[in-house]
C-alpha cells in the first residue's frame, strides 16, 4: 500500500515531498556537526548520502511505511529542514516522529509548527493512536518542541546510542490520540501522488 506524501501549509511554512533538487541542501544540513550533534549517526561526509535519503523517502511512501517532508519558509522559500513520520504500523496505529532543522532556523518555532502540521495530517489521515519520538537527553530544545505539541516524556533509554565514540541516553516521548489537542493554527493539506 502506498502512502501519498502530503503537501501541507501553515502560516509560515510549506511542507512538501523531497525532489532531486534538494540533495545539496540535505547534504549541507546533515554534514553539519552542530546540527547532527545529538543525532544517532555521525554527520554525512559524502554527497551520495543525500541522494540515498531522497530515494529512501520515496521508498517509504511507495511501501506505505511513512512520510518525510522538506520544510520551506513561505516568506522567501528558504529550506528550513525536514520532518517525518516513520515506522507507520497500521495494525498498531502507531508511528515515530523525527525532524532536523538547519541551525540558522533554530529558535523561531519552526520545528514546533512543522511537527504540529505533520501530526495533524497523520492523526486525520492515518488513524493513528500513538506517536513516539526520541531525543538525546542533552537536547533540551528538542524535548521542549515535543512537549509544546503535547508529547509526554515516558522514560529514559540508558546508553542507547554511541556516536563517534560518545555514549548517550535518550528520552522516549509518547503522544496518544486522546491527548492530542490540535491548535487553532490553520493548516491546509492536500495529498500529492508522484
Amino acid at each position: 500500500m502506498t502512502l501519498a506524501t502530503p503537501i501541507l501549509h501553515t502560516a509560515r511554512l510549506r511542507l512538501r515531498p523531497f525532489t532531486d533538487a534538494d540533495a545539496d541542501l540535505l547534504f549541507t544540513l546533515h554534514s553539519s556537526t552542530s546540527v547532527m550533534r545529538y543525532w544517532d549517526s555521525p554527520p554525512w561526509n559524502e554527497q551520495a548520502r543525500a541522494e540515498r535519503f531522497i530515494n529512501m523517502c520515496r521508498k517509504m511512501a511507495d511501501e506505505g511505511t511513512g512520510a518525510r517532508v522538506a520544510i520551506d519558509r513561505v516568506s522567501d522559500g528558504a529550506f528550513v529542514g525536514w520532518c517525518g513520520l516513520t515506522r507507520w504500523n497500521p495494525d498498531h496505529r502507531s508511528a515515530s516522529l523525527g525532524y532536523v532543522l538547519d541551525e540558522a532556523m533554530w529558535g523561531h518555532g519552526y520545528a514546533t509548527e512543522a511537527a504540529h502540521a505533520l501530526l495533524r495530517w497523520a492523526f486525520d489521515t492515518l488513524d493513528l493512536n500513538r506517536v513516539q519520538a526520541e531525543t538525546d537527553t542533552r537536547n533540551v530544545a528538542s524535548a521542549r518542541v515535543l512537549e509544546k505539541i503535547g508529547f509526554i516524556r515516558e522514560g529514559t533509554l540508558r546508553e542507547d546510542c554511541v556516536v563517534n565514540g560518545e555514549v548517550s541516553d535518550s528520552w522516549v516521548f509518547g503522544l496518544i490520540r486522546r491527548e492530542w489537542r490540535p491548535s487553532a493554527v490553520p493548516v491546509r493539506a492536500r495529498e500529492e501522488r508522484r
